[in-house]
C-alpha cells in the first residue's frame, strides 16, 4: 500500500505545472470536449508509466546491491532539482484532432510528451524502489489523474488558483524527502 499512496503523491504534484498538464489545459481550452481528454491522458498514461513501472523494476532486478540503492536515491534529489525548473507548453501541431478525434490525438499527444519527463523517470525510479510495477503504475497513473482532470476542466483558470512556483518547490522537498530516505536506507541508517 505505502507503494500505491507514495507514488500518487509524488506524481500528483510534480505534475502541477509539468509540460503535460499545461498540455491537458491546451488541448481542453482548444477541443472543449473534456471526457474524450480524460480518456486519453489514461490511456495514455496507463501505457507509459506500465511501461516506465516495468522498466524500473527490471533494473532493480538485475542491478541490486548497495551502489544501486544509492543510485536510487542520487536519482530523488536529482529529480528534486529538476522539479524546480519551469516547464513550457511544446509547440502545438495544427488541428490534428480534425483527423485523429480528440481522444486520439491526446491519447498520441500526452504518451509522446510524457516520454522522458520527470514523472515518467520518477515512475522508473518508483517502480526499482517499491518492486512493485502494478501498484507504483496505479499510483502514478492516480497521481497524474489527481493532477490533470481538473485542468482539463478548469482550463487556464486551473494554473492560476496555486502559484506554480509554491508548487515546483513542494514537489522539490517531496523527491528530495524519498532522496535523502534512500540514502539513509543505502547507509544502513534504518532498517
Amino acid at each position: 500500500m505505502e507503494s500505491l499512496l507514495v507514488s500518487t503523491l509524488v506524481v500528483a504534484i510534480a505534475e502541477i505545472g509539468d509540460k503535460t498538464q499545461l498540455l491537458a489545459i491546451i488541448l481542453a481550452t482548444r477541443f472543449k470536449k473534456p471526457i474524450p481528454i480524460i480518456m486519453g491522458i489514461l490511456v495514455a498514461t496507463l501505457a507509459n508509466h506500465a511501461l516506465a513501472a516495468t522498466a524500473g523494476y527490471w533494473v532493480a532486478d538485475f542491478l541490486s546491491g548497495a551502489w544501486f540503492r544509492w543510485a536510487i536515491a542520487v536519482s530523488f534529489i536529482a529529480m528534486a532539482a529538476w522539479a524546480l525548473i519551469p516547464d513550457k507548453a511544446d509547440d502545438e501541431e495544427g488541428d490534428a484532432a480534425g483527423r485523429y478525434g480528440v481522444f486520439l490525438t491526446t491519447t498520441i499527444a500526452f504518451f509522446l510528451v510524457e516520454m522522458g519527463d520527470k514523472t515518467q523517470i520518477a515512475t522508473v525510479a518508483l517502480g526499482a524502489k517499491f518492486q512493485s510495477i502494478a501498484l507504483v503504475a496505479a499510483g502514478t497513473t492516480l497521481g497524474m489523474m489527481l493532477a490533470n482532470v481538473p485542468a482539463v476542466y478548469l482550463g487556464e483558470a486551473a494554473t492560476k488558483v496555486v502559484p506554480l512556483k509554491y508548487v515546483r518547490i513542494g514537489a522539490a522537498v517531496i523527491f528530495l524527502a524519498l532522496g535523502v530516505w534512500g540514502i539513509a536506507e543505502a547507509s544502513g541508517l534504518l532498517k
